[in-house]
């Protein structure tokens, strides 16, 4: 089959090549792929920027989302038929979906929502999780609560509006200008032109802060919250939990905390909390996000569509900063 593989780490060491259809164990389907999308995250791990922490040993298969066909199954699996559209995140350390064929655990599937086309099934697993793990499981939001979402256009801040508002929150987010009417179309109650003005002199006690910017952009969202209130931050700095999460030995728990420990000092000089966050594969959860996107109370949001042969252009895309809004998907164009 055909794949687009990381022969080494690094910008320019991912090439289409020919590699065997996988094998799959008893707990897993084999998925034929429809479609898949772009992430950071991609870029990241090929970058190697995780190597310490995610060991993944070149040559391996990039991509993290996927939505396609069931074509076989093993012996153990339960729940899922040859034939079956679905929809998933593969576990960390088993990605490989910016190929023809990929096989996956059973407990990170989930049926394909109905409502979505294949393209658009594949521009929602990794962002959706991230936004039900941030809200829903770390952050507990309750009705009424305020939750500020920086880069509101992108993947994972146009998810997250949306969550948020359907947990009943007050929901502000930063965006260009020209992205203003797209983000409050999915829900924002306050929208800050990031150009024009400067959020942290307008907003004030917030419950939650979802940060995918990092830098100054993380250490002022930390003045915006009320007393405990928490940032979350997607791009770093990594922290000790990150560590525990992936099963890490105990000396990178400290390597982590020291590296976060300049915003974490700053937040309890504020009263506030700071963590990092890493989402991890679910098929449990993806069957109760599927059920939002059939009823509507969420919808992807693509930038723009690439064929499968032209993936290196769509991680390009993602890469330098192209995409003005939502997910950039790859199709295999006779079966999406």
């Amino acid at each position: 089959m055909k794949a687009f593989v990381v022969t080494r780490y690094g910008k320019h060491h991912v090439h289409a090549t020919e590699v065997p259809q996988p094998m799959i164990g008893t707990r897993d389907v084999l998925v034929r792929v429809s479609a898949a999308s772009v992430n950071p995250l991609d870029v990241m791990v090929r970058n190697g920027e995780f190597k310490q922490l995610l060991k993944y040993r070149p040559p391996f298969v990039l991509g993290h989302d996927v939505a396609g066909v069931v074509i076989e199954k093993g012996a153990e699996v339960r729940g899922f038929s040859i034939g079956d559209q679905v929809y998933a995140r593969p576990r960390d350390l088993r990605i490989g979906t910016f190929a023809e064929y990929i096989a996956i655990d059973q407990d990170d599937v989930a049926l394909k929502p109905t409502a979505l086309s294949m393209p658009e099934a594949a521009a929602v697993p990794l962002v959706a999780l991230a936004a039900w793990q941030i809200l829903v499981e770390r952050a507990h939001i309750r009705p009424g609560q305020k939750v500020l979402v920086h880069a509101g256009a992108g993947g994972l801040g146009s998810t997250v509006i949306q969550l948020a508002k359907h947990l009943g929150a007050h929901v502000a987010t930063t965006a260009k200008g020209a992205r203003a009417e797209l983000v409050r179309d999915l829900g924002a109650d306050i929208v800050i032109d990031y150009t024009a003005q400067d959020f942290s002199q307008v907003l004030s006690d917030y419950d939650l802060v979802v940060d995918s910017v990092g830098g100054e952009n993380l250490m002022k969202s930390l003045t915006v919250l009320k007393p405990g209130g928490r940032a979350i931050g997607v791009t770093g700095p990594p922290d000790a939990g990150f560590a525990k999460q992936l099963g890490a030995p105990k000396p990178f728990e400290f390597v982590l905390s020291f590296l976060s420990r300049k915003v974490r000092r700053a937040a309890r000089k504020l009263g506030v909390r700071y963590s990092f966050f890493f989402m991890h594969a679910s098929g449990t959860q993806l069957r109760e996000l599927a059920a939002l996107y059939e009823a509507g109370h969420l919808r992807p949001v693509i930038d723009s569509t690439f064929p499968f042969d032209q993936t290196l252009e769509a991680l390009a895309y993602v890469e330098n900063g192209k995409a003005k809004a939502g997910k950039v998907v790859i199709t295999l164009d006779q079966r999406a």
